[in-house]
């Protein structure tokens, strides 16, 4: 299991670890139809189907059913609701109710958008995430999309000093942090090793000022590990590029809060058309 934690902002901490309940009609999740899978925000197991989904005029997302063995019920600390919480992790997720009538199932999990990740997959059981920053995030998470085995990518900010900046406070300089990107991907189709060295692949880690013609500390090389498992793979793969002659100045940080960047950020360059002026593939390894 690989929990996220260390790299939630402190939104989301207020849910799945403190109990909070985000306000109705907020949650990114609530009038939302996309097919596929709701994961747990904090350990990325797979939780409900979109098939199971319903709009119940609550608030927050409404599912009739849960995947088999996914979610914990647990009376709550009012003594009157039930809370219901990953089954692996304990985050929290919500409240379940019974016999409202909305469904067949005649069950309402009502869960907060910020308890959940969503990837187009209807099918997968587990996921994982890296956190990666190479230069303009818009190149790196064009290259990311590609990758079979790759769920969902969201680009981002993350290493620095100001909770929540903003991309023009990032391009100011002075805040510490990174243009990066947190790619979710289904470990049973790619591995974090592959992932890893594709991101050495598709940028040029020997830079020390950037990422082409984009200068300035926001687009440094920096891979961000959450456990030993990762870290000890990164440090390997700099070892192998050495080997192979390359000088390599990736940066490698324990993983940090990631604010997501502004939504006319995310999928930059498949909504104009265009594609990266400075990031390309090129094979590193043998």
């Amino acid at each position: 299991m690989l929990l996220k934690t260390a790299s939630l902002p402190e939104i989301i901490l207020a849910v799945v670890k403190n109990k909070g309940t985000e306000k109705p009609y907020s949650g990114e999740y609530d009038d939302f139809g996309e097919s596929g899978t709701y994961l747990c925000r904090q350990c990325g197991l797979a939780l409900f189907r979109s098939s199971t989904k319903f709009h119940s005029g609550c608030g927050w997302p409404s599912f009739d059913e849960e995947i088999a063995g996914a979610v914990r019920r647990e009376q709550d600390a009012d003594g009157m609701r039930t809370e219901i919480l990953c089954a692996r992790c304990g985050a929290h997720l919500g409240h379940v109710f019974m016999g409202e009538g909305f469904t067949g199932a005649n069950t309402r999990h009502c869960v907060n958008s910020l308890s959940l990740d969503f990837v187009a997959d209807r099918e997968v059981k587990d996921t994982e995430e890296g956190i990666f920053a190479a230069g303009c995030f818009w190149g790196v998470e064009y290259f990311f999309k590609q990758l079979p085995g790759v769920l969902k990518t969201e680009v981002g900010y993350t290493g620095g000093r100001k909770k929540n900046p903003t991309y023009q406070e990032i391009c100011s300089g002075g805040t510490g942090h990174y243009e990066a990107i947190r790619v979710v991907y289904d470990p049973s189709k790619i591995t974090y090793e592959q992932l890893a060295k594709f991101f050495f692949e598709i940028h040029d880690p020997t830079q020390p000022d950037g990422q082409g013609p984009d200068r300035g500390e926001q687009y440094l090389s920096v891979a961000f590990y959450y456990d030993d498992m990762q870290k000890q793979t990164l440090v390997n793969l700099i070892h192998i590029l050495d080997g192979l002659g390359f000088k390599v100045v990736t940066k490698i940080l324990p993983v940090a809060p990631f604010y997501s960047a502004e939504v006319y950020h995310q999928d930059y360059y498949e909504k104009q058309g265009k594609t990266p002026y400075c990031h390309r593939y090129e094979k590193k390894f043998k």
